[in-house]
């Protein structure tokens, strides 16, 4: 009778949200100790201490952060869309959250398996520039809205050439379905897309999609808007970007979905380019293990790589210096637009002519 219930439309519902909620919960109390991480590791370069007050080592410093936001009063300037100033940050935290629906987390756990998920992934994560520009407009200030226009504009343009990399994947993997991506990049580390993804044979295609997971990393850097490429945030023109106005927890909420959004796009890295959730290594040995223990074996490794990933975005924030906004434009237009298309026409002659289905 129970499993007949959680077929039915309603015990479906059920588990769909229970999901959700799960998954919800992983990613915020994961966002949590990342800041944390991210904050000790920029600390570190400076050769500062960072939080270490609160909690052992300063583990509990986000929740501190997080109780002071929810207490501090809430400031809307007097000349502010109210509506659409409250509405902008909710707008860039649902979108943050829900793209992680479409990611494989390990096998099995994944929310929505739907066969489009790289563009259902990269259009939800696009649309989080509406929240931005509502932001920046509302806040009837011209610091806030010239922020959001340069946020908007390097979103846009480094979104471009990420969108023909996330091409070459498709190329080699054969499908748009997250899952099957991952599935495809099985066995030895030279399976994964990075090296070429398809064996030995397909080892020649790293010179085409090494560069291209470097420049794919560069490019979520402008699209989180991290350093060195936070020029929305640029202290000495425009103070704090589209945030300025902002404070409590309106504030926490832009804050939380930029850190969604760059834990997904270390997660993204990992998926297309490195395997995602499978070992650098044959796991013949799992056929023995039970569901669950397979699933947290692959999860490890999913979050081991995302980990990794995260933290180099962190080392790349605390080492490198601002760019110009006439230098991140031009990176973006000049050099990795170009460099993209070449790479699709290339993997796209490398598939039909050395590894044909």
């Amino acid at each position: 009778m129970q499993a007949t219930f959680w077929t039915t439309p309603g015990g479906w519902t059920l588990l769909t949200l229970g999901q959700i909620l799960l998954v919800t919960l992983v990613l915020l109390l994961s966002c949590a100790f990342l800041i944390w991480g991210d904050r000790k590791l920029f600390a570190a370069v400076g050769m500062r201490k960072g939080p270490n007050v609160v909690g052992p080592f300063g583990l509990l410093q986000s929740f501190a952060d997080l109780l002071k936001f929810l207490l501090k009063e809430e400031m809307i300037p007097a000349g502010a869309d109210k509506p659409v100033f409250l509405l902008a940050p909710l707008i860039s935290v649902t979108l943050a959250l829900g793209a992680w629906a479409a990611m494989p987390l390990a096998p099995g756990w994944i929310v929505a398996n739907i066969n489009v998920g790289i563009l259902y992934l990269f259009a939800v994560s696009s649309m989080g520039v509406y929240g931005i520009i509502m932001g920046g407009w509302a806040s009837n200030s011209k610091y806030p809205f010239l922020g959001a226009l340069r946020s908007a504009a390097q979103m846009i343009s480094y979104e471009v050439s990420m969108g023909f990399i996330i091409v070459t994947v498709i190329l080699l993997a054969g499908s748009m379905n997250l899952n099957t991506i991952v599935e495809r990049q099985a066995g030895w580390l030279w399976h994964w897309n990075v090296f070429g993804g398809g064996g030995v044979r397909s080892l020649p295609g790293a010179i085409v999609m090494i560069p291209m997971a470097v420049i794919f990393f560069i490019s979520t850097l402008a699209e989180t808007n991290r350093p060195p490429f936070d020029l929305s945030e640029a202290e000495s023109e425009l103070v704090a970007g589209y945030q300025v106005e902002y404070g409590s927890s309106p504030y926490m909420l832009f804050y939380l979905a930029e850190t969604a959004n760059i834990i997904l796009l270390s997660a993204l890295i990992a998926a297309l380019f490195f395997g995602g959730w499978q070992a650098p290594f044959p796991t013949p040995f799992l056929a023995h293990w039970p569901a669950l223990g397979v699933s947290l074996f692959g999860f490890f490794w999913f979050f081991v790589k995302t980990l990794f990933f995260f933290l180099l975005n962190g080392m790349v924030r605390a080492v490198v210096p601002r760019y110009r906004y006439d230098q991140l434009m031009r990176l973006g237009w000049k050099v990795f637009l170009p460099t993209s298309l070449v790479a699709v026409a290339l993997i796209g002659a490398f598939r039909v002519f050395w590894l044909p289905s």
